[in-house]
């Protein structure tokens, strides 16, 4: 599988940043100055504050908190730190290194990292993963949830697409069978 961004996501987020100005009234410096006024101090609730004080919608909220937090932790552009941050845990680490080699074979996968998840995407995402307490993981598919006896109805709001409404916990490295690549793969020709 390929690492980064897909065509589509790369000029998604160049987007996202061109018209930051266009569509909050604010250059990104001015909003880095209205941050110092913020009276939260979590990152989710800093965009709760943001969208609730000032429209800004969760994209540019994400910029703008981004800018804000330069020394936060790797970046977009540092994938492998990204990834070694995230599943610091080696059971979880096993799980989704399983779920890529169960996955191995679909074609044009692209996985990307990101601070809360790993994603795959094709034309655009249609797999999640992140790491659960205890050396666990969840899967997030672009599949009815009725798919597979496996499969559980995305049960909260996660990070990840909206459009990834099945979840699967998986408990060990060895849970990611052909069965969990056979989803994987329908979810791709899904997305």
């Amino acid at each position: 599988m390929g690492a980064a961004l897909t065509a589509r996501q790369k000029k998604w987020f160049a987007t996202v940043q061109a018209n930051l100005e266009k569509n909050t009234g604010k250059p990104l410096a001015d909003w880095v100055a209205i941050m110092k006024t913020c009276p939260e101090i979590t990152p989710r609730a800093q965009a709760a504050w943001l969208k609730a004080e000032h429209g800004v919608g969760q994209n540019h909220a994400a910029q703008i908190l981004d800018a804000c937090r330069p020394d936060d932790g790797p970046g977009w552009d540092d994938p492998e730190a990204l990834r070694d941050a995230l599943w610091k845990d080696a059971a979880s680490l096993a799980i989704l290194e399983a779920v890529e080699r169960a996955a191995a074979g679909v074609e044009g996968v692209i996985s990307g990292q990101r601070k809360g998840y790993t994603s795959f995407s094709r034309s655009v995402q249609f797999a999640a993963m992140r790491p659960l307490k205890g050396g666990r993981a969840l899967l997030g598919l672009k599949l009815a949830p009725e798919a597979s006896p496996r499969l559980s109805p995305s049960a909260r709001r996660e990070s990840w697409s909206e459009r990834l409404t099945a979840t699967v916990e998986l408990d060990a490295a060895d849970q990611a069978d052909a069965e969990i690549g056979r989803l994987f793969a329908q979810a791709a020709d899904n997305g």
